[in-house]
Formats: structure tokens, sequence, C-alpha cells
């Protein structure tokens, strides 16, 4: 089986000082840019996806700012793929799926950015598409939500969201347990 790593919307609007800052995407971008290291180093498949804002009043990930570039951190060299992408889910209308079956890639260790978001559609998609789907959660990060009144904490979003794509969606584990899976 060949396994690939699918970096989505690591993006600077995400960090600090960015127009969407996610609770805990320093840690998180550490995290993905060591899961990067590896397979960079192991010369394993490395996917990087970008989500530009294209609908109107967007505020973030807009087309050409400084906030829409993929981190510094895990910025993608030679001929690593960047499928850009419009809507969370990192499959719609991009030529992802096209890319994973002709690199004849079944599994995918994700990481990236918006938990709740992104990260959730992506990798329900991918495993409803037959993917076997690895999910590092300390290379993931979210923000905090509310919904009728009730203040949500990033945390408990973060642990929500985790737990329900954890097991049937994916095999959910830290980083450090997912790279130790990795060597030869």
């Amino acid at each position: 089986m060949t396994t690939a790593l699918l970096l989505i919307d690591v993006q600077n609007d995400y960090f600090p000082g960015g127009a969407m800052e996610c609770v805990g995407s320093g840690a998180a971008g550490a995290q993905a840019a060591k899961l990067l290291g590896a397979f960079r180093e192991q010369r394993r498949p490395v996917i990087h996806v970008q989500h530009l804002s294209i609908r109107p009043g967007a505020t973030f990930f807009i087309p050409g700012t400084p906030g829409s570039e993929i981190h510094a951190g895990v910025r993608p060299v030679g001929d690593e793929p960047v499928f850009k992408k419009h809507f969370p889910n990192a499959f719609r209308e991009t030529a992802l799926l096209e890319h994973l079956r002709l690199s004849k890639i079944s599994g995918l260790v994700i990481a990236g950015m918006m938990t709740h978001m992104c990260i959730d559609t992506t990798t329900r998609a991918a495993s409803d598409l037959g993917f076997a789907c690895a999910l590092a959660h300390d290379a993931c990060a979210t923000r905090p939500l509310s919904f009728n009144g009730v203040q949500v904490p990033a945390e408990s979003v973060q642990a929500a969201y985790l737990a329900g794509l954890n097991g049937l969606f994916a095999r959910v584990r830290p980083a450090s347990e997912l790279l130790v899976e990795l060597r030869p």
C-alpha cells in the first residue's frame, strides 16, 4: 500500500496574526512539519491542498494575499503537487482523486486546518472513496464555535470532531505514533 501525506490548508491566515487564527495552530503546524520531514526523507508522496476563497464577502484566504499562502513551515518543494480548492472537501471540483488513483495511492496520513471544517469533510470523503486514512490529531487545529447561545471552546470542538472521525473514518493518532508506523 502506498501512503501519501495530505496537508490541508496549512496557510498563514490560520496562524497568529492571520485573518482566521486557529487555537494551537503553531503547535499543529510544527507537528505537520515533522510529518512532512519524515515523508520527504523517506521519499514518500506528499500532497498539499490550498484553499482560495472565491465567494463574495470572504474575509480570509483571499487569492493573492499573504494570508492565503501555504505556511513557511510546510511550504511545497520540488514537484510536490498543490491542489487549489474552493470548498471544504478537497476532492470537490479538484483533480485530487484522479491524482491519487493515477499514483496508486491507497492510504493517506492527513494533517491541517480547520479540524471541524476541511479536515473533517475531506477525511470523511476520503474514507468513503476507499482510502485508508490516518489523522494526526496534534497536527490539526480548529477554533471555538457557538450554537444557539452555547459557546464551545476550541479544545471541545477539536475533541468532538476527532472522536467522530476516530474508528470508522480514520485512525486518529498523534503524529509521533504515525511517524513510528512509517519507519521502514
